[in-house]
């Protein structure tokens, strides 16, 4: 017989590493904030892309539900992480359209459209069609998936810090603030013996080890060899 005192420490142990992933990944959600001061004072979105924010909100989306208690009890930290990053791109997109010019504000509002859309027709099917064990499945792998996807992010700056051999587009405590993050809630999946969370913030930490590495060893390099900046 398993004793009361080891649920409680695990309960207490599963619930400060949601607690901590909450916080790290609410960093990461504020890191476009300078971004979008710029877009604002200049009332230009200029040259950046609002596809990596209408992509997050997705990513949010889905994982939000496969968060809840009607698909997944007993995981409330992820439902309350995404559905602060579902605040956040929502608003970032909301701005990128206010100030994108014209053909960009008809591409991208259709865009969100069919986030919506997408959304829907999976909340509506999961419900529908599943029953709560076969739901959890469905959505879990929906979300994994969608989360898998997302490391094709870091796996682009990996490769170009190498190309370049400059850590200018890998900022340090950003990259320490993802690896935190999926460590964190790498630990939650693990303590809550759900895959779904931990095998993709497993492969996101050895990401982040892979970027802090890079980091340490490029710094280092571009002390050694001091060259012009990168334009």
């Amino acid at each position: 017989m398993t004793p009361p005192w080891l649920f409680t420490t695990y309960s207490v142990c599963s619930d400060a590493a949601g607690v901590a992933g909450n916080l790290l990944a609410i960093v990461l959600f504020v890191s476009p904030l300078p971004t979008f001061r710029r877009i604002i004072r200049s009332r230009s979105t200029e040259q950046f892309s609002g596809l990596p924010n209408i992509y997050s909100f997705l990513n949010c989306l889905i994982c939000l539900w496969y968060g809840m208690p009607i698909v997944s009890p007993g995981i409330i930290f992820v439902a309350t992480v995404n559905s602060i990053g579902a605040i956040f791109q929502l608003v970032y997109v909301s701005i990128f359209i206010t100030y994108a010019e014209k053909a960009k504000k008809v591409k991208m509002l259709g865009l969100l459209v069919a986030i919506f859309a997408i959304f829907g027709i999976i909340v509506f099917v999961s419900i529908k069609l599943f029953d709560p064990p076969t739901r959890q499945l469905f959505v879990g792998y929906l979300s994994v998936a969608s989360l898998i996807s997302m490391f094709a992010s870091p796996l682009f700056i990996i490769h170009l810090v190498i190309k370049t051999k400059s850590v200018e587009y890998m900022p340090f405590y950003l990259s320490l603030s993802t690896f935190l993050m999926s460590l964190s809630f790498f630990a939650y999946g693990v303590l809550k013996h759900n895959p779904f969370i931990s095998v993709p913030n497993g492969v996101g930490a050895i990401l982040g080890i892979v970027q802090l590495v890079l980091y340490l060893y490029y710094s280092n390099l571009s002390e050694e060899d001091s060259t012009e900046p990168l334009l």
